[in-house]
């Protein structure tokens, strides 16, 4: 794994670590409005990397390759969901401004469930990280490296807010800062870890990487609809929560289609 391809990897786990240090910087629980806004934005950030990092360069790859393009797309798309859906259903966690856990029942604390919640946030978007950068390295006219980064960063935006909407409400439990900060970072750990696994994988089934690509689209895509959006729509000014959407879906559409 050369330098380029280690530095893409942990830029998303760094935009987590920062976020989750401004548990040291802000005194007071961050404002419902700025909490809807960075839901509404990691949610925009997801979908567009979706569409423009893995769907469409995993279609364009397949039809180079002398396949149809939609069929890998499709069924790699709905196979992510189910992914998501199994993890969503076994794993113990519970969201924010949540006192129902979801999962198997377990007698772990509430952060640490909030953890396993952000989580499960983490694990498809170190997965897409991974199958572009598996992708640039098999050498495939659709993805360049700077198309690659571009996911990286746009995966790194939307995780500092993540890391810092795991890591203030821990803060509420905890007489330290410290403790919240960890957990917020090793939150993000999972990215990195989970991209090199899918990187080592990819290289002996380069064949199906048209059909993993869409898999972590539709694994981001359930985090999506499953959680982002709902949680950025709760109670009132649910408008702000759309308005970062709309902000980190064109932000992420730049990203790509300007460095791709």
């Amino acid at each position: 794994m050369n330098t380029s391809v280690l530095i893409g990897l942990l830029i998303p786990f760094a935009g987590t670590a920062l976020g989750a240090a401004m548990v040291f910087l802000l005194k007071n629980d961050m404002s419902v409005r700025l909490e809807k806004l960075l839901l509404g934005f990691a949610a925009g950030v997801m979908m567009a990397a979706s569409v423009w990092s893995l769907i469409i360069p995993g279609i364009d790859m397949s039809i180079e390759a002398g396949g149809t393009g939609w069929i890998p797309a499709a069924a790699g798309f709905i196979s992510g969901i189910l992914f998501l859906l199994l993890l969503d259903t076994f794993v113990p966690h519970l969201h924010l401004e949540s006192d129902t856990p979801e999962g198997v029942k377990t007698n772990l604390g509430k952060n640490t469930m909030l953890f396993f919640a952000v989580t499960l946030h983490n694990i498809p978007e170190g997965m897409a990280v991974g199958i572009v950068f598996a992708g640039m390295m098999a050498e495939n006219a659709s993805i360049s490296l700077a198309a690659a980064f571009a996911l990286s960063v746009g995966i790194a935006i939307q995780n500092f807010p993540e890391g810092a909407i795991i890591s203030m409400p821990m803060r509420r439990n905890s007489s330290s800062r410290l403790k919240p900060f960890l957990y917020g970072t090793a939150s993000g750990a999972v990215e990195p870890a989970a991209a090199a696994v899918t990187i080592l994988l990819s290289q002996f089934m380069l064949p199906i990487i048209p059909f993993l690509m869409p898999f972590a689209a539709g694994a981001m895509f359930y985090v999506v609809v499953e959680e982002l959006i709902p949680e950025s729509q709760t109670g009132k000014h649910s408008n702000i929560g759309t308005i970062g959407a709309a902000a980190g879906f064109v932000i992420m559409m730049i990203l790509d289609v300007a460095l791709g």
